[in-house]
């Protein structure tokens, strides 16, 4: 069935829809990964989005619960060049079209995904939506118009706290703040006997600090982290308390609480394979990103911040630390999910910090 990708400044693409046939608007972005579509779906700092992949073939190995980030798919459509319906490999168990008609996800192939991501490298991110027919073409516009990023962590986040024990418990307890959190960050600390007490976005720091963890962690999350400033306060008050790692939407958390700002990217970072600088160790990681904002250099206190990673495409901020506080984090994602996992030793460099606090 034909079908079309409109943009927001009136761009037109014409393709092939497959999945459910439900329109909504979404921040068209785009993402480099070579494999790991499920996870990308399912990713919940993707809400609201649509995803554009630049790797030509998508759907080649199909789908598999054991792969998702969460308990659904998050983005609002799909952008593909080729879809795959005979997938091929031991694991799949449903293939990428039945899976997002089955979750209410709308898709186009057959785009020339080159084009569009170099319109969104030179031009930005912009309001798009996949749409059957262009009957209705003033009503999508006006859909466009309204888009709005506001209150996306409160739709991602668990509704109730909740916890997690590790089969072999090393003894270590730690809070999560769950503002859209990865499963892959969750099975990557209860691999390492963890216990976690996930907590919702919007919990106050007695809540969060009342089961008494050994250390804090803000997880990765969608939207505009300038807009959480009643979240901010809660990580204010749990500073200095407590050892905290944050991750991706966690680091531009941090960023605030520390009095720094953050600011948008053109087109973001969205794949896995972004190469960082490691300053502390001087050496290269590949790493798995998506966020679209990132931490100002200029509005920390480098008295008290130290920088400890930079983006080697764009010289942006991917780490920082304290210098004083057993507090750091990363713009990016250590536990991949896709992508390599060149950083998953911070995670024990956390249940280190966790230990020696304790």
């Amino acid at each position: 069935m034909k079908g079309f990708l409109v943009l927001k400044d009136g761009s037109q693409y014409e393709g092939e829809l497959f999945g459910a046939l439900f329109s909504r608007v979404g921040e068209v972005v785009f993402n480099t990964s070579m494999t790991g579509y499920q996870e990308v779906l399912t990713d919940p700092s993707y809400f609201g989005q649509v995803v554009v992949m630049t790797y030509p073939l998508i759907g080649n190995y199909g789908v598999h619960p054991d792969d998702e980030q969460s308990e659904k798919p998050m983005v609002r459509g799909l952008v593909v060049r080729e879809k795959v319906d005979d997938y091929s490999h031991w694991r799949g168990n449903e293939s990428l079209d039945a899976y997002m008609t089955r979750h209410g996800i709308i898709g186009i192939s057959g785009i020339d995904t080159r084009a569009l991501t170099r319109k969104l490298r030179s031009q930005g991110t912009v309001p798009g939506m996949i749409v059957a027919d262009l009957d209705n073409l003033e009503e999508v516009k006006q859909e466009l118009n309204r888009y709005d990023v506001k209150g996306y962590v409160d739709e991602v986040t668990t509704k109730k706290p909740y916890v997690i024990t590790p089969k072999e418990p090393c003894g270590l307890k730690a809070a999560v703040m769950d503002f859209g959190v990865k499963r892959g960050i969750l099975k990557s600390l209860v691999a390492r006997g963890v216990e976690l007490h996930v907590f919702p976005a919007r919990s106050t720091a007695e809540e969060v600090l009342a089961c008494n963890p050994d250390g804090v962690l803000l997880s990765n999350g969608p939207g505009d982290p300038s807009e959480l400033g009643g979240i901010v306060a809660v990580v204010k008050d749990i500073i200095g308390k407590k050892p905290v790692f944050g991750i991706c939407l966690g680091h531009q958390i941090l960023t605030h609480a520390f009095g720094g700002a953050t600011e948008k990217l053109i087109y973001g970072h969205r794949g896995g394979n972004h190469p960082v600088k490691d300053l502390i160790h001087n050496h290269i990681v590949i790493t798995a990103q998506n966020h679209g904002y990132v931490t100002v250099p200029e509005s920390l206190d480098m008295t008290k911040i130290e920088i400890t990673h930079l983006n080697v495409n764009d010289g942006s901020v991917e780490g920082m630390r304290h210098r004083h506080l057993p507090i750091f984090s990363v713009q990016y994602h250590p536990e991949a999910s896709p992508g390599p996992r060149d950083s998953d030793l911070l995670f024990d460099q956390f249940v280190t910090m966790m230990k020696e606090a304790k």
